[in-house]
C-alpha cells in the first residue's frame, strides 16, 4: 500500500480500530504547480491528458456549489449509459437503465461527493485534472449509493424510498395486471437486484475511465476496492444480526463502522486525499476524523429511524425496530434493561424487535424503553464525543484552512451536532440536507 493510505488506515487493516494521529506544524506548505515533479506525497506529480473541464481552469469555481458540479458530471454519465442501454435493448433501457438513472438523479444532497471534494481542496488539490477526477469519483459514489439503496430496500422489504415507491415495488406495480401477482412481485425483486448491479457496474466504469497518473490511479483503485468490500461486509453483518438477534455492543459498533463510518465518510475523504497526492500526516488526520464522524453519522441515522418524522426522512419510522436491526441504540437499551433487572423492558424488546407486524402502539412502547433506559441519551452523548474527537483530528495535519472549515461544517451537519461536544443537536431538516442517512 502506498503512502497515500497512511499507516493505520490501510485498506486491508481491520476497520474501525482506534487510531492515533501525530501532531505536526499547522502551517501548510505551498504546493508547487502541476508538472514540477515536487508533490507533497512520496511520488512525483503528473498532469495526465484529458478533456477541458466544464468550469474552466479554476477548480475554485466549484467551491460555491459542489453538489451542482457533481450533478452536472453525473447527468452526463447517466445520459450516456441510458443511451448505451437503449442500443442494447429498448425494454431493458426503459425498465431498468432509465429507473437507475432517475433514482440516482433524485438522490440526496451528495454528502459523500462533497467529502471527496473538500478533502481534495483541504490537501491543496487545485489542478483542473484533479478537480475533474474528484467530480467523477463523486458521481461514482452516487451510483454505488444507488446500488446499496435499491438492494437494501429488497432485503429490508421496504415499500418506499425518498417519499416514492421503492424500485422493486414500482416494477411490481407496473406488471401487476400482467398475470399472477406473485410473479409481479418476484419480477420486481429481480429487477431491483439487477438495477443495483447495473448501478454498481456504472460506478466501476466511471472510476476505471477516470484519467489519472499511474501512482494516483493505483491508490484510488485500492481505496475503491476496499470501500466496496467493506460496504457488502457491513450489510451482511447487519442482515445476519437481524436473523440471529445478535445485539452486542461490540458487534453493533463493528457493523456500523463497516457499513457506514468507512463507506460514508472515511473512504470518501481518503479518495480526496489520494487525488491530491497528500502525504501521510494529512491522510491520517482525514481518515481518523472520517472514522469518528462516520460512526456518529450512523448512530444519528439509527436515532432518526426511530424518532424522526416520516415526512422529514421520506420513509416510515420504526423500520429498524420491525426488522430487528442490530443497532447500537437497541444494544444499549437491551444491556441497560438486563443490568437493571427491568423484566418488562427486556420482554418488550425481545417480543417486539424483529416483528414486521409490530403495531404503532408497540413501536411507541419500544421508543419509551429507549428513553427510560437512557439508551437515547447515551447514543446522543456518544455522537457528540465522536464528533468532537473527529474534529480534533483535523487539527493535527497541514491542511488548507478554508476548505478544512468547509469539512468541519459538513461533518457537524452530517452527524447532527452543531459544534463542540456539548452542543445542541442539529434540526433533522439540516441533517438530511447533507445527504441520505448512513444506514441507507
Amino acid at each position: 500500500m502506498s503512502s497515500t493510505v497512511a499507516k493505520g488506515h490501510r485498506a486491508d487493516r481491520s476497520p474501525c480500530a482506534p487510531t492515533t494521529a501525530e501532531r505536526v506544524s499547522p502551517a501548510p506548505p505551498r504546493r508547487p504547480a502541476a508538472g514540477t515533479g515536487q508533490g507533497q506525497g512520496d511520488h512525483q506529480r503528473a498532469s495526465p491528458p484529458g478533456t477541458r473541464p466544464a468550469y474552466g481552469d479554476d477548480p475554485r469555481a466549484v467551491d460555491a456549489d459542489v453538489a451542482h458540479a457533481v450533478r452536472a458530471v453525473l447527468g452526463d454519465l447517466l445520459d450516456r449509459h441510458v443511451a448505451a442501454a437503449e442500443a442494447v435493448d429498448p425494454l431493458f433501457a426503459e425498465d431498468l437503465a432509465a429507473r437507475v438513472a432517475r433514482f440516482t438523479r433524485n438522490g440526496g444532497k451528495l454528502g459523500r461527493s462533497r467529502f471527496v471534494w473538500w478533502a481534495l481542496r483541504a490537501c491543496g488539490g487545485d489542478d483542473p485534472w484533479r478537480a475533474q477526477a474528484a467530480l467523477r469519483l463523486g458521481a461514482a459514489l452516487e451510483l454505488i449509493q444507488t446500488c446499496a439503496l435499491v438492494h437494501d430496500d429488497v432485503m429490508d422489504g421496504a415499500r418506499s424510498r425518498r417519499g416514492r415507491p421503492a424500485l422493486h415495488v414500482d416494477v411490481a406495480a407496473q406488471y401487476a395486471g400482467a398475470g399472477d401477482a406473485r410473479r409481479g412481485e418476484r419480477l420486481g425483486q429481480a429487477a431491483a437486484i439487477l438495477a443495483g448491479d447495473l448501478a454498481l457496474a456504472w460506478a466501476d466504469d466511471t472510476v476505471a475511465d477516470t484519467d489519472l497518473p499511474r501512482p494516483t490511479a493505483r491508490r484510488v483503485r485500492d481505496l475503491w476496492s476496499a470501500l466496496r468490500t467493506e460496504m457488502v461486509a457491513g450489510q451482511y453483518l447487519d442482515m445476519q444480526g437481524e436473523a440471529t438477534s445478535a445485539r452486542s455492543l461490540a458487534r453493533a459498533i463493528r457493523a456500523a463502522c463497516l457499513k457506514s463510518a468507512l463507506y460514508s465518510v472515511e473512504r470518501p475523504l481518503a479518495l480526496g486525499a489520494a487525488l491530491a497526492d497528500a502525504g501521510p500526516a494529512a491522510t491520517r488526520a482525514l481518515c481518523s476524523a472520517g472514522r469518528c464522524v462516520g460512526l456518529a453519522f450512523q448512530l444519528r441515522d439509527d436515532l432518526l429511524d426511530v424518532f424522526a418524522d416520516p415526512s422529514d426522512t421520506g420513509k416510515p419510522t420504526g423500520g429498524d425496530i420491525r426488522s430487528g436491526k442490530p443497532t447500537y441504540l437497541a444494544a444499549v437499551a437491551q444491556a441497560r434493561a438486563e443490568s437493571s433487572g427491568d423484566r418488562r423492558a427486556q420482554d418488550l424488546l425481545r417480543n417486539t424487535l424483529g416483528r414486521p407486524d409490530a403495531s404503532d402502539a408497540e413501536l411507541a412502547a419500544v421508543r419509551e424503553v429507549f428513553e427510560v433506559t437512557g439508551a437515547r441519551d447515551t447514543v446522543e452523548e456518544k455522537i457528540r464525543r465522536l464528533v468532537g474527537q473527529g474534529l480534533r483530528h483535523l487539527d493535527t495535519a497541514p491542511l488548507e484552512p478554508e476548505p478544512t472549515g468547509q469539512l468541519r461544517t459538513l461533518m457537524r451537519s452530517a452527524s447532527g451536532v452543531t459544534g463542540t461536544a456539548a452542543s445542541e443537536p442539529v434540526p433533522v431538516s439540516l441533517i438530511l440536507a447533507t445527504g441520505e442517512g448512513a444506514g441507507r
